[in-house]
């Protein structure tokens, strides 16, 4: 999801916003579109930023456990912030989630502009430029 695309449908759903409207009090799934495995977009984030791609990983029942074993530990030694691994997290990124934008579209006419592969260009050139 390009920053660009999430600004332009909040201001589409404000302008169609009042008391009794369709968009008042609903809930909008907002996305480029384009579905994409996470770690192929994870990857391609890093290519932007000219890191090399995650070539390996663990079995999601591992990364669950060790989510567990961590959320124990912080728990018990009472250690600040939110623990390296999560169960919650082990999950969400073992699975795939894509997301119905159709409500977005008929309610206030959402349809996103820039593209990922434009969004990962932007980033790409703007890691690139030297600090100001």
């Amino acid at each position: 999801m390009y920053v660009d695309n999430a600004a332009r449908a909040h201001l589409q759903a404000a302008d169609q916003l009042s008391p009794g409207s369709s968009v008042a009090g609903n809930c909008y799934f907002i996305s480029n579109n384009e579905p994409l495995p996470l770690w192929d977009m994870v990857n391609r984030i890093l290519d932007a930023a000219s890191v090399p791609p995650v070539t390996r990983s663990i079995p999601p029942k591992l990364a669950f456990t060790i989510g567990c074993i961590c959320e124990g530990l912080w728990r018990l030694l009472r250690l600040p912030g939110e623990p390296p691994m999560t169960r919650f997290v082990a999950h969400e990124l073992a699975s795939a989630h894509w997301f119905d934008t159709s409500a977005a579209r008929r309610d206030f006419g959402y349809a996103p502009e820039i593209s990922i592969d434009e969004g990962l260009q932007r980033l790409r050139r703007s890691l690139q430029m030297p600090p100001a």
